[in-house]
């Protein structure tokens, strides 16, 4: 009899863990009313950041330390970084040269130990050769290290950088620790940064995404402590408050965000613009959300969260007239389904 009993007790169990493999392991449909997509790439390993080169082939960082590029739908290894894989920390932000075609110049962020490094290599065919080290001893941690690389319009690289947990540094402007960080293409100093050394905008928590809209606003999505995580419009010179002030509490001299996420978590990462609005990766928040913004690029008229079927979003770019997303299921964070992690091509219908 207690045998039986057990058996019976025992059936609900097996029945969830059936669910739970259902539910873990059923490819989800990605499709969204208003956009169609595709799955261009699967099974990676945390793909962290996006850049097309002229050719239209995508380039992209795996956070464990490898560089490959997607051909179609045929990813290609290019090269392997030594890099320190830890929680947060790792191969980050990728950024192709302006003059790509003639000097096929590619910047990476990667983690090394205890600093976080941004270097310059040659892609030569299928590989990357000749590290140039171009900004080195950028504070890192196991948290906090930013590592988003764009250039801006202005032909300057930028760079977000995170507090590395230790939050004092985001208000040192002689710290390159918690700011974005303006660089020259062979890693000096542009002589108009305002504090005469690659500081760009400081008092930043977790800054990473950042993108320009088309009359040259420059926008930033930043981790908050406890929700409060924000889009900024990035001023030069402009301190955005960590640790004093974060979210919608602020104060005379510094700068108070677009937009404050004090009613949920979005943890948002990759960020783009396109079509009139910022589109913005968010890990916990699992969704790619859309910022409708004013025609002056300068306040928000309307937001909504699409795409929340995927789990955790890395990375958002915007190419062609399509946006690329990438899933971060795999970064220890998240719970990975079938085909994890992914990278989607996203077109509006």
């Amino acid at each position: 009899m207690r045998t039986k009993l057990l058996a019976i007790a025992v059936i609900p169990l097996i029945l969830i863990g059936i669910f739970a493999v259902f539910v873990l392991f059923i490819p989800k449909d990605i499709n969204e009313t208003g956009y169609s997509s595709e799955v261009m790439a699967e099974n990676l390993e945390v793909p962290w950041a996006l850049a097309f080169l002229p050719d239209d082939r995508m380039i992209f960082t795996q956070r464990e330390g490898k560089l490959s590029i997607l051909e179609g739908k045929t990813v290609k290894t290019v090269g392997q970084v030594n890099v320190t894989p830890n929680s947060e920390s790792g191969f980050l932000g990728i950024a192709v040269d302006p003059n790509y075609n003639s000097n096929h110049y590619i910047y990476v962020y990667y983690s090394l130990g205890d600093y976080n490094r941004i270097s310059r290599f040659k892609l030569e065919g299928e590989q990357i050769i000749n590290e140039t080290v171009i900004l080195d001893n950028i504070p890192a941690a196991a948290i906090h290290d930013g590592g988003r690389l764009k250039f801006g319009p202005d032909g300057k690289l930028y760079a977000t950088t995170g507090d590395s947990a230790n939050p004092s540094l985001a208000q040192d402007t002689s710290s390159l620790a918690g700011k974005i960080l303006r660089l020259n293409t062979d890693g000096s100093i542009p002589a108009d940064n305002p504090f005469g050394n690659y500081v760009y905008s400081y008092g930043h928590r977790n800054p990473q995404g950042i993108t320009w809209g088309p009359t040259g606003i420059m926008y930033a999505s930043e981790h908050g402590q406890s929700k409060n995580d924000e889009i900024n419009i990035i001023n030069r010179g402009g301190n955005y408050g960590w640790p004093t002030y974060e979210g919608n509490n602020t104060a005379a001299g510094y700068i108070k965000p677009l937009r404050a996420y004090t009613e949920l978590t979005l943890a948002p990462s990759g960020i783009t613009y396109y079509q009139g609005a910022l589109y913005v990766a968010g890990l916990r928040g699992a969704q790619l959300r859309k910022i409708t913004l004013s025609d002056d690029g300068k306040s928000i008229i309307g937001e909504k969260a699409t795409f929340t079927q995927l789990g955790r979003i890395r990375d958002v770019v915007e190419h062609n007239g399509y946006l690329y997303i990438t899933t971060s299921n795999r970064d220890g964070r998240g719970v990975p389904q079938s085909g994890d992690d992914k990278i989607i091509r996203i077109k509006m219908v």
